[in-house]
């Protein structure tokens, strides 16, 4: 079974995956097939779990490739914290893509701010559509990490070291400045 952490971005997906990384039963990476194209773009081996916020603009892909198989984490932050991180970085990754490619230009009266908020609504929107009739999911939030995490690890049947991965939820990994 593949495990897929669907989310915006700036909600905890790297520390998923550090905490993930102490499971002895799966892989775990982070945006580690991003930059591929065609069947390689999802081609994860088995046992496998992927955090990488632009699956969530492949979600056909996915269903076609893992559909019901594969159990799905929607991971999210408080939206307004999420916003925030993302304004901070407005000129570069999925930010500048958002404005430039996907709004095409969308004009400078836009604040960084607001321009976050409509991505994070796209992009809930989309992960919420996708998993309306997964039978395998759940619901992760950033701010309940440590409980929701030990639900997660009982729901996949994780084995491993829990204690090392609840501790990863105390290290605050690509912050932004």
């Amino acid at each position: 079974m593949n495990v897929f952490v669907l989310n915006t971005g700036r909600c905890g997906s790297t520390t998923f995956i550090k905490a993930c990384q102490h499971l002895e039963n799966f892989t775990a990476a982070h945006e580690s097939l991003s930059s591929e194209i065609a069947r390689h773009r999802l081609d994860y081996p088995e046992h496998h779990i992927e955090a990488d916020n632009r699956l969530s603009w492949m979600l056909g892909r996915l269903e076609r490739a893992y559909g019901d198989r594969a159990f799905y984490v929607h991971l999210s932050r408080n939206r307004e914290d999420t916003a925030r991180s993302f304004a901070r970085r407005e000129g570069f990754g999925i930010m500048q893509a958002y404005r430039e490619g996907i709004l095409m230009g969308a004009g400078e009266a836009i604040s960084a701010y607001d321009l976050a908020l409509d991505y994070i609504d796209t992009v809930e929107a989309n992960i919420q559509a996708f998993l309306k009739d997964k039978p395998r999911q759940m619901v992760f939030r950033l701010e309940h990490a440590q409980e929701d995490f030990r639900r997660f690890w009982q729901h996949i049947g994780a084995r491993g070291d829990l204690e090392k991965a609840l501790a990863e939820w105390a290290i605050n990994y690509n912050a932004s400045a």
